[in-house]
């Protein structure tokens, strides 16, 4: 049994990652880190103000690190350094020198390190993965994802519009996995470049962000992020030198390729087959399919994106 502790309860924590674990038959819910103590009562788990006090205790297997984007390298690299398997929320670091030293941190500590990029796991996602393999659409050779929303920086996530603590604005937060699905798809990015602006909110982050990224055999990649958008779009698609492979909205259930129409849900918990695929690895029954490794790649992109000349 896998006895996790979670920092940080918020939104995503309390929905996704808590009932995750709950869920998940070989792990077991042992504790949290909150300077909230309060948050933890319904849970009746052990509870520690700092994570200091709670990576002291022996008994504590894994991490999931849920706070703010700034405090993703301290505290995973605190928790490999002590030997635990750790789940970092994305984005997986504020710049790519610290997502660099996550990575060297679990390769020194030999434990495991996930990143959580879930739509790595849509079963459409993989079964596109799997068609582009096959030739369906022929050579591909564009993609294009859009992720438009509004978000005027208010409510119970203003904290993502101050870049001391979020890094970025709408690059790190939605960019972030649609950029990570691109890798995922295409391999390794050779070059990437990018535009951001602030055209209707001007808080401290952007608002919206144009991405533009290179893979191996000619693939050019297209990310384009809004919190200017009242209008929601949530688009992806994927062009070859035969036809076209829709997968819009990206989180539905539809793909529709030449000769073909799947209709492929995702699990009602999106964190689930993520955390049960690291329990996995972490037994090592299987890779590890959204790693501190891979998950490099994407913070890489973003930093070539925000100082592109």
């Amino acid at each position: 049994m896998l006895n996790w502790i979670v920092i940080g309860i918020g939104d995503i924590t309390i929905r996704r990652v808590i009932p995750a674990i709950q869920a998940e038959p070989r792990s077991r819910l042992y504790g949290l880190v909150t300077r909230d103590p309060a948050k933890s009562v319904p849970y009746g788990v052990r509870v520690w103000a700092t994570l200091d006090e709670a990576l002291a205790d022996p008994a504590v297997h894994a991490v999931y690190v849920g706070t703010p984007v700034f405090l993703h390298a301290p505290q995973t690299i605190q928790s490999l350094r002590a030997g635990k398997h750790v789940i970092c929320e994305k984005p997986m670091a504020m710049n790519e020198a610290e997502a660099r030293s996550m990575v060297q941190a679990v390769e020194q500590s030999g434990t495991t390190f996930g990143v959580a990029y879930y739509r790595r796991f849509y079963p459409k996602v993989q079964r596109a993965k799997q068609l582009i393999a096959a030739g369906a659409i022929g050579t591909p050779v564009f993609a294009e994802l859009t992720c438009q929303m509004w978000f005027d920086g208010t409510g119970s996530r203003s904290w993502l519009v101050d870049p001391a603590k979020a890094g970025g604005g709408p690059l790190f937060d939605i960019a972030s996995h649609r950029i990570d699905v691109l890798n995922f798809l295409f391999g390794q990015p050779l070059r990437a470049s990018g535009q951001l602006s602030n055209v209707v909110h001007h808080y401290a982050v952007e608002d919206n962000a144009t991405v533009m990224i290179e893979y191996a055999g000619g693939v050019r990649g297209v990310v384009d992020v809004r919190w200017h958008s009242k209008v929601s779009r949530d688009e992806c698609r994927i062009r070859g030198t035969d036809g076209e492979m829709e997968l819009s909205p990206l989180n539905g259930p539809d793909l529709v390729y030449p000769g073909g129409r799947e209709n492929l849900p995702s699990h009602a918990n999106l964190h689930y087959p993520m955390l049960e695929n690291f329990v996995d690895a972490v037994e090592a029954k299987a890779p590890l399919l959204s790693s501190g490794a891979s998950a490099y790649w994407t913070d890489w992109v973003t930093e070539q994106a925000r100082f592109a000349r």
